[in-house]
């Protein structure tokens, strides 16, 4: 048995478990955490041009779409992710809303390959689990820690994580391929990172 065996089972119980707290939280809470966490101050300052990268939702996931919004409307240029093949970091692809997307792996919305590829300076990443000291669980394939650590090595990358409340743990295994956050945005709070 490997030496990261047991953390990938403890992370797989830990998923597990936040998925279904998120999961049976009713649309019109999903839909109130996700507009409190655009109406609150953004605990970045946005600089015009910044580049935000953020994600469209799917499932039950916290929809950062109303702060992406809020952050265009600040003066941010978005980004979005697309898949570029197993055991790659996502491609960070410029757009803007009202830009024409495509479906992409697993139906997400991504995108078109006419537009630009870009280095985000901030992250929105999504997540199943969080705990505070900046460790997250993510679905299993490691897109986001390989993407946060290519981008890290290229240039000062803010990666914020944002989800329901409901998805932190007390503690979160990690091993030398996960990529801590910065931040964490829930519709109760910004927990501040950066520190740890």
């Amino acid at each position: 048995m490997s030496a990261t065996a047991p953390s990938q089972s403890a992370k797989a119980n830990l998923r597990t478990v936040a998925l279904a707290k998120r999961d049976a939280l009713p649309a019109v809470e999903r839909k109130a955490a996700a507009e409190a966490i655009a109406t609150r101050p953004f605990p970045l300052r946005i600089e015009p041009g910044v580049i935000v990268s953020g994600f469209f939702p799917i499932k039950t996931e916290i929809n950062p779409m109303p702060l992406m919004r809020r952050l265009a409307d600040a003066g941010a240029q978005l980004a979005l992710p697309v898949i570029a093949g197993r055991g790659k970091p996502l491609t960070m692809r410029a757009w803007s809303f009202g830009a024409p997307l495509k479906a992409g792996q697993w139906g997400i919305r991504e995108p078109t390959p006419d537009a630009p590829e870009v280095a985000p300076d901030i992250l929105i990443v999504p997540l199943a689990v969080f705990d505070r000291a900046g460790n997250r669980i993510g679905y299993g394939a490691g897109y986001y820690d390989m993407t946060i650590r290519s981008l890290r090595a290229k240039k000062p990358v803010t990666a914020v994580g944002i989800a329901f409340s409901v998805q932190e743990m007390p503690q979160v295994p990690a091993t030398e391929r996960d990529e801590r956050l910065d931040l964490v945005l829930t519709e109760r709070e910004v927990i501040d990172l950066r520190d740890k």
